[in-house]
């Protein structure tokens, strides 16, 4: 082991703490940096569906969190922590490097057109550069934190306590920063022989900045104390539980005499000092079992939430939110909140008397996230009363829209409207398809017109009519609130020629004549419209749209007046109303639950671990992550909840359930200190060997606290 020198220490900190902080930083800033644009990368750049480019991200985030065991065994038994840090941050480094050459379009440009020749060559190194980073950063994960943990001294528990604070902040310093700044290099335009979105260098900022990481890692080197790993310890630990299992069983007769643990059944084979840390490990991991579900309601920060946020108005004042960007809401109050709680919170309620542990910091945040998630309910009751009606079942909607210059009258079963010209009913009528059994056209003077046309169930129609006998019926597309709180927007035309329309670079190509074009969706703000027709004047193809709002669909009529084109707009489906400020509460609670719960989390999962085996406890702790995030996919698809408020509520009620079980398991938890026991073991080894002089204490049992 290397011990610091003297006098390496600032405000009463190791100053090697301080190249491990910055680290933390720099590779958290690189990782969500990256882990940022991968959806967009996917859709945009490869070209992948929606579901493909979901279903590959999710592997990629499960895979993250499923390799720190493996950095752990390779910590604990085989490199150490300094070692295994140093050699997968160079594998990480590689894999983030690979990935920003895969997103150079002109890697497969042979020809210079602009378009890639090959997207396979892109695909196979992404997804290497991807597998090398989830190996990187999930086997540093659980060795960073640790090996911060063992710089510090006996009678250092509160600065390391702080530390562990410092560390977490770092990790949402990083996070916050390049999820701000990646996406605003991405929409940049670069390359060699054609322009295209900035994917090279919105990926190489983040390659660079795990380079910083690791050179800053390094260079602290002579100030860190290194503990030796003591061999495959995973191995010794589940030959001693089969060995402790196996001679229960064989023992398991009345004759023979209980022991206090059944760990106990192990002594035949193994010595103590073995027995006992596993029994520490053991303990830790039963408190884990509960654990998953707070991580199961916190990592829906970026589905559900974000899907909620799509049904909401971003305009906060003078400032336009997109809804991915209200994550961000929680990495601003983690950097707020944790030196809040750290130094305010915490030292009034040990003023006040009252015994705040590790596990009970730790139930107060999943109940805190239990109560997120039951305001995260009322605010979606109150979305729910301002959303559209869209069709279920065999329903079919219907809504009239007269572009000609005759009043119309339309008759449904049961219902009849008359409609100016240039006018639409006010709302789309609901009909069960089977009792749908006529609908007639009627004008004044002219004889009365059939529809006949078979309306599909489920979607929403608009019956377009300028003149009794002549119609079109167009199915909208529309059966949900458009995506991400975008605006849809579509033309019909009613001139006698097509045309074309240019919005925002996208191009309606061939609106023909009294029929209707697709949505194509837009964000919030004014939009230009450029109408292209050999029969419309150049003087009049230019024209400004309403400021859109969020989650709206409009549609523009085209049709001519005093011998200019004149677009007149009809509401689809209306903005959303409710304000993105009403998810502040919930983002603010469930901030406050990570605060208590994960900070606390690592650093109970570090004191409460042996000397060697602190990186498989951390490990073990990052796995009830991807177990969490297992759980919303089986809860989330077994359940299919009609109305989405009953979901939260759901996830609400299941984690206070949790929360209540966790309680009573942490009652019955006796703190220990892993250090004063394992010295201890040392003592009595020595006694055991005073003829030998030279014996010294296995440093590796001398981690400090």
């Amino acid at each position: 082991m290397d011990r610091m020198s003297k006098g390496q220490s600032c405000f009463g900190y190791p100053l090697s703490i301080f190249f491990i902080v910055v680290n933390e930083f720099c590779e958290r800033f690189s990782y969500y940096g990256m882990r940022a644009l991968l959806i967009l990368y996917f859709t945009q750049f490869i070209g992948w569906d929606d579901n493909l480019s979901t279903a590959i991200y999710h592997t990629f985030i499960a895979l993250c969190y499923l390799t720190p065991i493996l950095g752990a065994l390779i910590a604990d038994s085989w490199l150490g922590k300094f070692k295994t840090i140093v050699s997968l941050s160079i594998v990480y480094t590689i894999g983030q490097a690979v990935t920003a050459l895969s997103s150079i379009n002109d890697i497969s440009d042979f020809n210079h057109d602009g378009t890639r020749d090959s997207v396979s060559v892109h695909v196979a190194l992404s997804m290497i550069g991807l597998a090398l980073i989830a190996l990187g950063t999930g086997g540093i994960k659980p060795c960073v934190s640790a090996f911060g943990g063992d710089q510090f001294e006996e009678g250092q528990e509160k600065q390391r306590n702080r530390f562990f604070s410092i560390f977490y902040l770092a990790i949402n310093a990083g996070s916050l920063l390049s999820t701000i700044i990646t996406p605003i290099l991405r929409v940049q335009e670069c390359g060699i022989h054609s322009k295209q979105a900035c994917y090279p260098m919105a990926f190489g900022v983040p390659a660079a900045l795990m380079a910083v990481a690791l050179i800053v890692f390094v260079s602290g080197s002579g100030m860190y104390k290194k503990f030796q790993p003591q061999g495959n310890i995973m191995a010794k630990v589940i030959k001693c539980i089969g060995f402790a299992i196996k001679n229960r069983f064989r023992h398991r007769r009345k004759e023979f005499p209980k022991r206090e643990h059944w760990l106990d059944w192990a002594k035949e084979k193994y010595d103590e000092r073995l027995i006992s840390q596993i029994k520490m490990v053991t303990r830790v991991m039963f408190l884990y079992i509960p654990l998953p579900m707070f991580w199961a309601l916190f990592d829906q920060q970026g589905s559900r939430w974000t899907l909620q946020a799509t049904t909401m108005n971003g305009k906060i004042g003078a400032i336009e939110i997109q809804p991915d960007q209200m994550q961000t809401v929680n990495a601003i109050l983690i950097v707020i909140m944790v030196p809040i709680v750290d130094a305010v919170v915490y030292p009034l309620i040990a003023k006040c008397g009252f015994n705040f542990t590790s596990l009970k910091k730790m139930t107060v945040g999943m109940f805190l996230a239990s109560m997120a998630f039951v305001v995260a309910a009322i605010v979606q009751v109150e979305i729910d009363k301002t959303l559209p009606v869209f069709p279920k079942g065999n329903e079919v909607q219907i809504k009239v829209l007269n572009i000609g210059n005759n009043n119309m009258t339309i008759s449904f079963p049961g219902e009849m409207v008359t409609l100016d010209q240039l006018s639409q009913t006010n709302e789309f009528f609901t009909f069960d398809a089977d009792k749908l059994t006529g609908i007639n056209i009627s004008s004044t003077g002219s004889p009365v017109t059939p529809v006949t046309h078979n309306f599909e169930q489920g979607h929403r129609h608009t019956l377009l009519v300028w003149a009794p006998n002549h119609y079109q019926v167009v199915k909208d597309g529309l059966n949900q609130k458009p995506e991400k709180g975008q605006n849809g927007i579509r033309f019909v035309n009613a001139l006698n020629e097509s045309f074309n329309v240019t919005v925002d670079g996208k191009e309606y190509i061939n609106v023909t004549s009294h029929n209707a074009s697709k949505y194509q969706f837009f964000p919030s703000g004014t939009k230009i419209f450029t109408l292209n027709s050999t029969e419309i004047p150049e003087n009049c193809t230019s024209f400004n749209s309403s400021n859109l709002g969020f989650g709206s669909a409009y549609t523009y009529v085209v049709s001519w007046q005093d011998n200019c084109p004149e677009l007149k707009m009809f509401e689809d489906i209306s903005p959303n109303t409710i304000n993105m400020a009403l998810q502040i509460p919930q983002y603010f609670l469930i901030t406050c639950g990570e605060v208590v719960f994960s900070v606390t989390g690592l650093e109970f999962s570090y004191s409460q671990a042996p000397s060697n085996m602190k990186s498989v406890l951390q490990a073990g702790w990052l796995l009830t992550v991807a177990v969490g995030n297992i759980i919303v996919l089986i809860v989330a698809g077994a359940g299919q909840f009609s109305e989405q408020w009953a979901e939260y509520i759901l996830f609400a009620a299941l984690l206070l359930v949790v929360c209540i079980i966790f309680a009573i398991m942490a009652r019955f938890y006796t703190y220990i200190n892993p250090v004063e026991i394992e010295a201890q073991f040392d003592k009595d080894e020595k006694k055991k060997n005073p003829e030998n002089p030279y014996y010294t204490l296995d440093p590796t049992s001398q981690t400090q606290m």
